[in-house]
């Protein structure tokens, strides 16, 4: 007899564990029951649930969805897709588990979508159920007649009476009226294969594409970030408190939700983003690690209130892009461990951060510190390559640029309902990241630009983020962008937009000069200066996840070299 085939004839006389979201949580509760999680709004109490009180909650929650009708999927087919608006909470923590638990597919839909972009993700994804908070209703009320597969809406409020709501031809229900009046739900397993989450990349280019990540992908992609995170220099333990400020709508919001139960950290959501109630909360709660965009670590170093509070020691995990070295500067001024991280929608999200080496502790702090900034290795499980149009490996001499490609055991297989794409995304058995990058001999990476946003001048590249980290460093400058902008005679030339910061004041020359300082230590070229620099006194404009929108801006100053 095989191996094989006694593994079958006795499959029936073992348990053959399923790699679950729902395992990941009862193994968290059952070892730190009592380790909190904590909803602080910035308009409502704050609401303190340990651990074992949020999985009541999501086994209630469960017992309510199955009597709204959610259907489980399998492997080969999608569960009921439940969507949900609603900023981080702890009801969205508990619709994390109870949904997938069940089988079905949560769908994470983008509250900073355009209306259009919700009426798309939503009718693609087949949403049948949409939890929503009472905020949002005007908005609902007004797509509502274009959505054509909801039939029921939970209402989701932080009001002690929470607003009657009717919808026509919609059946309404309120958040914790089905978790007061439901039993907890007895689950059973499902298979690991099946899907479990569902949502939509933040659309800067076409319309947005769904992406979707198994039970097993999650539970890996989960341990894979535990492991990384109590490494070096992160050294996370169960004494750390966590507030994660990146939309728990974008991505698994880094993968805290899931991780949070691996790890035993106290976690806090809160709710819309209000920098500096956020900064008053990180002082009460005595929050030790923050992650989000570079945005919202902008936002809550030039807050008036900032000052107040004393920053020094805390972590910031940077992901989303790449954090301007003038940013960086400014956080470490204020005693902010700054650590670089990486990932995309396509990749649930995180691949790869800046870990270090044996070796790495005895570097000197001034490497050390540009590592933290912009260096990355790939986190348990990934193994990341940088190749050339042709699919080869381009030398690791820390010069050649080439296209970061992945592979790892929680990629989304495809973008749902788009064949074209997929192919695209998974040429040669490697998912590519669009974004390209150079590799030292130590196998560090370090993430030059996306591939959209490389300036192509002359038939040579300029990267627009080395351009942004050095004008990023001008004590008057707030927020940049760079862009390639069309030109009859090169293709396209760099133009830069600058935000001044709060109560500066500065011009297009002061820039340019700047600029002209690092030409002359030999940091860049001299074609490199962007032929315009523009002032505006606005915030760049931003896309649902909080980036700089280059395709707005390009397509603003499209003319602004030939005018």
């Amino acid at each position: 007899m095989s191996i094989n085939e006694e593994f079958v004839e006795k499959a029936q006389e073992f348990y053959d564990y399923p790699l679950t979201l729902l395992n990941l949580i009862k193994w968290g509760v059952d070892t730190f029951p009592e380790q909190e999680v904590i909803y602080a709004p910035p308009d409502a109490p704050k609401l303190r649930l340990t651990f074992a009180q949020v999985w009541d909650r999501v086994r209630r929650l469960a017992s309510a969805l199955e009597q709204l009708g959610v259907k489980p999927g399998d492997p080969k087919r999608l569960g009921t897709r439940v969507g949900v608006l609603e900023w981080n909470s702890h009801r969205y923590l508990e619709l994390y588990y109870a949904v997938p638990g069940l089988g079905a597919t949560l769908h994470t839909v983008n509250i900073r979508y355009s209306p259009e972009d919700l009426v798309y993700t939503i009718n693609h994804a087949g949403d049948e159920i949409l939890f929503i908070k009472d905020e949002f209703m005007p908005l609902l009320q007004a797509i509502l007649p274009k959505l054509k597969t909801i039939r029921k809406v939970v209402v989701m409020s932080d009001k002690p009476e929470p607003p009657q709501v009717k919808l026509p031809g919609i059946e309404v229900y309120e958040y914790e009226d089905l978790i007061k009046r439901s039993n907890p739900y007895e689950f059973g397993d499902v298979d690991e294969r099946t899907v479990a989450t569902l949502f939509y990349t933040s659309g800067t280019t076409g319309l947005p594409k769904g992406v979707f990540f198994t039970h097993r992908q999650l539970v890996l992609h989960a341990m894979g970030i535990s492991i990384s995170t109590a490494a070096p220099p992160y050294e996370l333990t169960i004494k750390d408190v966590v507030m994660p400020l990146v939309p728990m709508y974008h991505v698994h919001a880094w993968g805290g939700p899931h991780a949070m139960f691996l790890t035993g950290q106290r976690y806090i959501y809160t709710g819309r983003m209000d920098w500096g109630y956020i900064l008053k909360t990180i002082s009460e709660e005595k929050v030790t690690y923050v992650f989000g965009v570079p945005v919202i670590l902008y936002l809550l170093l030039t807050h008036p209130d900032s000052s107040k509070y004393d920053l020094k020691g805390l972590k910031y995990g940077n992901g989303g892009s790449a954090i301007p070295e003038g940013l960086y500067k400014l956080a470490r001024s204020r005693g902010i461990i700054v650590i670089n991280g990486y990932g995309l929608s396509e990749t649930a999200p995180v691949i790869a951060q800046a870990l270090f080496k044996t070796q790495s502790l005895n570097w000197p702090e001034d490497k050390k510190e540009n590592f933290l900034m912009k260096g990355l290795r790939q986190i348990p499980l990934v193994f990341l390559r940088v190749v050339d149009d042709q699919g080869r490996d381009v030398p690791r001499d820390g010069k050649t640029i080439g296209e970061l490609v992945v592979r790892a055991p929680w990629l989304t297989p495809a973008y749902y309902k788009d064949p074209g794409k997929t192919k695209d995304l998974w040429r040669g058995g490697w998912l590519h990241t669009g974004d390209v990058a150079v590799w030292d001999s130590d196998g560090y990476i370090w993430i030059m630009d996306r591939l959209k946003d490389v300036i192509k001048s002359g038939g040579e590249w300029i990267v627009s983020t080395r351009l942004e980290d050095i004008i990023s460093t001008h004590p008057a400058v707030g927020e940049v962008a760079v862009i390639g902008v069309p030109h009859p005679q090169w293709g396209e030339r760099p133009v830069a937009v600058v935000v001044p910061r709060p109560g500066k004041k500065i011009t297009e020359d002061d820039i340019k000069n700047y600029l002209m300082k690092f030409v002359e230590k030999g940091e860049i070229p001299k074609w490199w200066v962007p032929d315009k620099v523009i002032i505006s006194e606005r915030e760049l404009p931003k896309t649902s996840t909080a980036k700089a929108d280059k395709k707005a801006l390009r397509e603003l100053y499209k003319n602004v070299l030939s005018s």
